[in-house]
């Protein structure tokens, strides 16, 4: 097999963070990941997009959390069949 190495430069931060998420992502390295993109890409078998990861603070993770309990339970829930009866829910 006819090799060359591909060589790109990036700062020891973010080799070490890669590697970690390539392992996390069950690879053996972070050069078995590329190999296996590059492979993907040259067949034009994959659709490139990146998509940021949003991360919420904690505060609104355990208030998200006590809604979705609640939601379960049906507590905190209320149903109406018209706008006037949901206005009168909420008109106390």
């Amino acid at each position: 097999m006819d090799k060359t190495v591909l060589q790109i430069p990036v700062s020891k931060s973010l080799r070490t963070k890669a590697e970690s998420a390539a392992a996390d992502y069950g690879f053996s390295s972070l050069q078995e990941i590329i190999r296996v993109f590059m492979a993907k890409l040259a067949k034009k078998a994959i659709e490139v997009s990146f998509q940021e990861v949003i991360k919420l603070s904690p505060k609104t993770e355990v208030r998200l959390e006590k809604m979705d309990k609640d939601f379960s339970t049906g507590k905190n829930v209320y149903f109406a069949q018209t706008t006037k009866e949901l206005r009168a829910q909420f008109s106390g």
